[in-house]
């Protein structure tokens, strides 16, 4: 199954990164994907935390829901639409949230981010946990290639990342593939995000599909990117730098099996 990351550099509103992300899905179906995966926060990456407040949709109905609804379903993909936000417990948070459409246009899923960043290195401060309310539940879905083989697909969102026993749960539950859209700091990027996204890939013998914010933001934020695809081998199969684009590869049951069977750590978890 050939599957892309969408890599963009999000402004603060939130029509213009839609129709980028209009044009950034059109060209992964011109290029062969069958699943497509935005960044985190692909809809708006505001001036402060609390722009999210507005943007907030029930879950089941709004503009960008909407949005990948019909994209999903006129361009005949799976989306997974990085995140974006949904309305919290109370009106002043949000969960950050991703969702997954089928080529009908249906929502299949729906996993609210778990873990929320927390970053002062007296330079930059980041606090999510002040205007997003976490999520509780580890979510996979089952995606149908038009081959007709079944991918299972774990879900997870930037900060996930540095804690492996989201992806083992994943692996226990048998994913092929690991889904990281994210939000990286060009800071922590460069320091971790090829390093955790690789050790994530070996421990669990999955793919992981990464697509990222890379650039210099509207709002003054710089973003790592380097969206990218990682084999369970921990080869990075393709990446993107900055800017955006795609970042597009094929994942191969044979070679999930190849690598599983000569190094069957899986099966070998002990605690």
């Amino acid at each position: 199954m050939k599957v892309a990351a969408l890599q963009m550099v999000s402004g603060v509103e939130r029509a213009p990164n839609l129709a980028t992300a209009r044009r950034l899905l059109e060209q992964a179906r011109d290029a062969g994907a069958e699943l497509a995966v935005l960044p985190e926060y692909f809809g708006a990456m505001g001036r402060q935390d609390t722009d999210k407040l507005p943007l907030a949709e029930s879950f089941g109905d709004g503009p960008t829901q909407a949005f990948l609804a019909e994209a999903a379903r006129t361009l005949g993909l799976w989306i997974v639409g990085g995140t974006l936000p949904l309305q919290g417990s109370d009106a002043q948070h949000v969960h950050n949230s991703s969702l997954a459409f089928a080529p009908s246009g249906e929502c299949v899923a729906r996993y609210d981010k778990i873990h929320l960043f927390h970053f002062d290195n007296g330079r930059e401060r980041y606090e999510e946990a002040r205007v997003v309310e976490p999520g509780r539940e580890c979510v996979t879905i089952d995606v149908a290639s038009r081959d007709g083989e079944r991918w299972r697909v774990g879900l997870s969102v930037c900060y996930d990342l540095r804690f492996p026993e989201l992806y083992r749960a994943h692996a226990q539950a048998g994913a092929d593939l690991l889904l990281v859209p994210s939000a990286f700091t060009h800071t922590t990027g460069q320091a971790h995000w090829e390093l955790l996204l690789r050790a994530r890939a070996i421990e669990n013998l999955a793919y992981v599909l990464a697509p990222a914010q890379g650039g210099v933001h509207e709002n003054g934020r710089h973003t790592w990117g380097h969206s990218m695809l990682v084999d369970p081998w921990g080869q990075v199969l393709a990446v993107r730098a900055e800017g955006g684009g795609l970042v597009v590869g094929d994942l191969s049951h044979d070679r999930l099996r190849q690598v599983r069977q000569q190094l069957p750590a899986r099966e070998h978890r002990v605690l």
